[in-house]
């Protein structure tokens, strides 16, 4: 499905959607109610005086019968829902297997069995090179959702990154890096992409279809206080007490997002958990049939201890997409990799619903990662493993080294990441777009040592 399909085909359901109506609202009526008493009138001409009678006594007529009654709304059935099959139980399982948390799983029961298809959204900005967890941990579960008949919708978040200051607010040099994102998805083995996967640029749609995004936006924002706003503002990475004004609209237009592109399944982080609560919470006082299902996918650990994710900004804290094989192994050969939980530790993770005391990310990686795939193994040095379970024992037992463990990791990691290294290095668009980015990243640092205020670009539309 192309974007201009997709705004087509959204656009002609918002026209029921927009700003909290419901189907069947109060201008549904008056459009239903005028349309059928045309109709009346037509079918009125050409019956017999027999017919008419007949409806006349039935209370079928139009207003114009006397003795007759306003034709009443017609109630639509509800929608059949499919049979509960194994076929379907085993949909159920992977599409619940992407995510830490449903919410709820009794919802998407239902949403599956209401229909075949059905859509996920996640959304991203651009604002830098790419991490495992963003390249190959999203393209395994996005395949997973695809090859059970859902169509996710990337969300290429470019105006979120403007107002997040990513890219020094240069909107061409963030359409560049979104390029580049996709590309890195092209080549980790992102399946179904011309027909399953849809790549939608925020500037685009919310410019051509600006008569149903902002009137939705202000009234998500009518509903909700500042101070619940900006309890959300954590999906930036912001805290609450450093927010331009242009961050606090963030999570306003995220929340928008949701419904402006008819989104069946919030799939994103954990991290991204409260604003799809938000929207929950919208669907319900705006008082919408749909609301959405939020299916929140793991936080992989940094490399170093103490860290709950990965961070963009320390290289050393993740393994990244077009790392080369020795920049793999030193960063996994260095990892934080304990086999006990530190004496004292007692920090709560806010950013895993998982009780995990250890948080070890190399056991992260290849639970997360390397088994992510069906009958996938692990093998280090000494052995192979079927299942991630018997690699955590053989680990903490002590029956497989720290070193075994690592190395095994390696070759796994620098095994998934050799296509997109190959991709980057021989196609012209792909090595073109990389030098790019790299370029952008070193102005970027360049420009952070130079004393001054920073520069705010003016928003070309």
């Amino acid at each position: 499905m192309t974007s201009e399909e997709l705004k087509i085909v959204t656009t002609e359901r918002f026209s029921v959607l927009s700003i909290g109506d419901e189907p069947g609202g109060a201008k549904s009526e008056v459009v239903a109610d005028n349309k059928k008493k045309a109709q009346q009138k037509d079918q009125n001409t050409q019956d017999n005086s027999k017919s008419k009678k007949k409806k006349q006594k039935k209370g079928k007529t139009g207003g114009t019968n006397t003795g007759g009654t306003t034709p009443a709304k017609p109630k639509k059935d509800p929608p059949q829902l499919a049979e509960w099959t194994p076929t379907l139980q085993r949909k159920l399982d992977t599409i619940l297997s992407i995510g830490e948390e449903c919410i709820s799983p009794a919802e998407l029961q239902l949403l599956l069995q209401k229909t075949p298809t059905f859509r996920l959204y996640d959304g991203f900005e651009p604002s830098g090179r790419m991490h495992i967890a963003q390249g190959v941990f999203k393209a395994m579960n996005v395949n997973k959702a695809t090859s059970n008949d859902g169509h996710f919708i990337f969300w290429v978040a470019d105006w979120f990154a403007l107002m997040n200051d990513k890219m020094g607010g240069d909107l061409e040099k963030i359409k560049t890096v979104g390029q580049y994102l996709i590309e890195v998805w092209r080549a980790a083995g992102m399946e179904r992409l011309e027909s399953h996967v849809h790549f939608v640029w925020a500037s685009d749609e919310i410019t051509s279809r600006a008569d149903v995004y902002w009137p939705l936006m202000l009234d998500v924002g009518r509903r909700f206080n500042v101070t619940r706003i900006k309890k959300c503002c954590q999906i930036m990475g912001r805290l609450e007490g450093n927010l331009t004004a242009a961050q606090i609209l963030y999570p306003l237009m995220q929340c928008t997002d949701v419904f402006f592109l008819e989104t069946d399944v919030c799939q994103l982080g954990v991290d991204q958990r409260k604003v799809n609560m938000l929207a929950r919470e919208y669907a319900d006082v705006a008082k919408l049939k749909k609301k959405p299902v939020i299916l929140s996918h793991h936080m992989l650990y940094g490399l170093k201890a103490g860290q709950e994710k990965m961070s963009k900004s320390d290289p050393d804290s993740a393994v990244f997409m077009e790392d080369e094989r020795e920049d793999v192994e030193r960063k996994i050969m260095a990892a934080y990799c304990p086999r006990e939980v530190p004496a004292g530790d007692k920090r709560e993770s806010t950013m895993s619903l998982v009780q995990d005391d250890l948080k070890n990310p190399c056991l992260d990686y290849i639970k997360n990662i390397i088994f992510a795939p069906p009958n996938a193994t692990f093998t280090a040095p000494s052995q192979t493993f079927n299942n991630y379970e018997s690699v955590e024992k053989a680990f903490l037992d002590g029956t497989l080294s720290e070193t075994d463990l690592k190395k095994g990791l390696v070759d796994e990691l620098n095994n998934l990441l050799e296509p997109v290294r190959h991709h980057f290095r021989t196609d012209p668009t792909a090595k073109s777009l990389l030098a790019s980015v790299r370029q952008f990243k070193k102005e970027a640092a360049a420009a952070s040592t130079k004393p001054g205020d920073a520069t705010v670009r003016k928003l070309d539309l």
